[in-house]
């Protein structure tokens, strides 16, 4: 039973304990050491107050997440109400073919106080989210911790999704134990040439899956509610590179090692070169590359994978435009 007072004395707690980062950061495993306080530096390029570059109700997510979206009729289906996504700026991962590198790079966003925050918390909620989704929060954690404080204690009741890349601190995760209701990570990489080579992170996969484990440990398996709407739980997302099946396949053969067979999983076919692709990332995915993904999948026995196949049928990838009021035109249609 969902219970806002014990939230609010397991953020205090939490605060209370990664404080010190304010002054010298180590959110995550860059350790920066940067001080916050004294302005934006460090790797993210962001201080101690959350910026944002869009918020509202998306359409795009898994489907316990965000609704029974149908694309190609553009309607939404049983009892969706879209997920209450908050899009933060900044990174600590930076890919460099980050489909929002507008706001990972270049930094589009407005930065707001810890009460502007956890209003646009309320406000999504009174716009019937099915819950607040926490986009990059890795290096924002601490105002974004504060906010959800006051926001809880203003009437938040809906569940908090912590929408990651992976590269997390192990320390900040588990300080997040009973805080956060849904985790939904990626798994990225495998080898650390190619962690290295694309998002100069060598370390990646150690650190990634030690952290999913975490995450695990936390929140167990995905949970629903009546309406077939995701409370709590676990999502591994790996979205394929092209060029890099056999990566995929070292990926999904750890995670069959690692969890159960019913463990959620996110295969994505979405890939398009954006922002500083090049090379054997230059092109998009093709069809056979996924489908041996697929197959892959189901040699291996997982019972609850979401595909997204109908990509290749119409040709076209989601990328958002943050240089745009809507940066996801098809969100902005449900919202009316």
């Amino acid at each position: 039973m969902f219970n806002p007072e014990e939230k609010i004395k397991k953020i205090e707690k939490t605060l209370h304990v990664l404080s010190e980062n304010e002054k010298n950061c180590q959110l995550c495993p860059r350790s920066c050491k940067v001080n916050r306080i004294k302005g934006k530096g460090g790797f993210c390029k962001t201080g101690n107050k959350a910026i944002i570059a869009h918020y509202g109700l998306h359409f795009g997510e898994e489907p316990p997440l965000s609704g029974y979206y149908d694309f190609y009729s553009q309607a939404l289906h049983d009892k969706g109400k879209g997920s209450g996504t908050i899009f933060f700026t900044g990174c600590n991962l930076k890919c460099v073919f980050c489909q929002n590198y507008q706001i990972s790079w270049e930094m589009r966003g407005k930065e707001v106080t810890d009460d502007e925050l956890a209003d646009i918390m309320l406000s999504i909620q009174n716009k019937n989210a099915l819950n607040i989704n926490l986009v990059s929060p890795t290096h924002l954690i601490i105002p974004i911790l504060r906010a959800l404080k006051i926001a809880y204690a203003k009437g938040l009741s809906i569940p908090v999704i912590y929408n990651s890349n992976g590269y997390e601190s192990p320390y900040v995760i588990k300080n997040l134990d009973g805080i956060i209701d849904i985790y939904l990570p990626d798994l990225k990489y495998f080898d650390s040439t190619t962690s290295k080579k694309f998002s100069h992170a060598s370390d990646y996969f150690k650190i990634a899956s030690g952290v999913i484990k975490e995450m695990y440990y936390q929140v167990g398996e995905l949970k629903f509610n009546k309406n077939g709407i995701a409370t709590k739980g676990l999502i591994i997302r790996h979205l394929i590179l092209p060029g890099y099946i056999k990566e995929t396949f070292k990926i999904l053969e750890w995670i069959s090692r690692n969890f159960p067979k019913k463990i959620w999983l996110s295969i994505m076919s979405q890939y398009k070169p954006c922002f500083k692709a090049s090379g054997s990332i230059a092109r998009k995915l093709n069809k056979k590359e996924y489908e041996s993904v697929i197959a892959k999948v189901e040699e291996l026995g997982f019972e609850n994978v979401f595909i997204q196949s109908e990509s290749f049928e119409d040709g076209e990838h989601l990328v958002p435009d943050f240089t745009k009021e809507e940066p996801f035109p098809w969100s902005k249609k449900q919202e009316d």
